[in-house]
């Protein structure tokens, strides 16, 4: 029913919703639900001022679970999902993501993050801005991952803000090999200000700077949690 609801949203919207906002709000309400019905789950979203509603940004975060996913969704805010392509191929989830016209990326195909890098392009020129995890992978232990280079690039060459999130708790969510609900989860998320790229010299340097901001809130969240 979701799913037909999203088709629904798309057939209506689509002649003068260019960009898919509408949409991805839909979306962002059916990931929610998952939150709405499992007494188990909570969420708390800070820092939604920092996330435009309009004008290219490029929001990044750190990636610890497929819950991620669910618990981005609720910044109820404008993006475009960069994604593993094969996701785009689940039923019902996949084809919305289709419908949503994210973006797809087969990881260590360059070609595929050529394809990548233009469509994330397109969208900030048009002032939609995306999302990605620059670890490129879920962290298996917790610990932040070495971020790769593709979306400091595109802040740069873009002329566009990056914009950090910080996730905390999403591990307890659903686990790496199955959508089973486990355990009670307390997920926070974190929007830090806005990083004006045009300060930094390089992609290195920009990176470094953005991976510390999340490294230092991660931690500062994780240990008020356990306080």
């Amino acid at each position: 029913m979701l799913f037909l609801g999203a088709v629904v949203v798309w057939a209506v919207t689509t002649p003068f919703d260019r960009n898919g906002l509408v949409l991805h709000l839909y979306s962002s309400f059916w990931a929610q639900l998952y939150f709405y019905v499992n007494p188990l789950w909570h969420l708390k979203v800070d820092g939604r001022e920092h996330l435009p509603w309009k004008g290219a940004a490029v929001l990044v975060s750190n990636h610890e679970s497929l819950g991620d996913i669910l618990v981005l969704f609720g910044l109820y805010r404008p993006y475009k999902w960069v994604s593993k392509a094969a996701n785009f191929n689940l039923p019902l989830i996949g084809w919305n993501m289709r419908l949503n016209r994210y973006v797809p990326l087969v990881r260590g195909d360059k070609e595929s993050i050529g394809r990548m890098m233009a469509q994330c392009e397109r969208w900030l020129s048009r002032g939609v801005p995306v999302l990605m995890f620059p670890e490129g992978t879920r962290s298996a232990d917790g610990q932040l991952k070495p971020f790769k280079d593709g979306a400091f690039v595109l802040s740069l060459k873009m002329k566009c803000p990056v914009i950090p999130i910080v996730l905390t708790g999403t591990a307890k969510t659903l686990p790496k090999h199955g959508l089973v609900l486990e355990t009670s989860a307390h997920c926070h998320v974190q929007v830090l200000p806005p990083v004006d790229p045009s300060g930094f010299a390089d992609v290195a340097a920009l990176r470094e700077h953005v991976r510390d901001l999340i490294a230092a809130e991660k931690a500062r969240l994780e240990a008020t949690a356990t306080a």
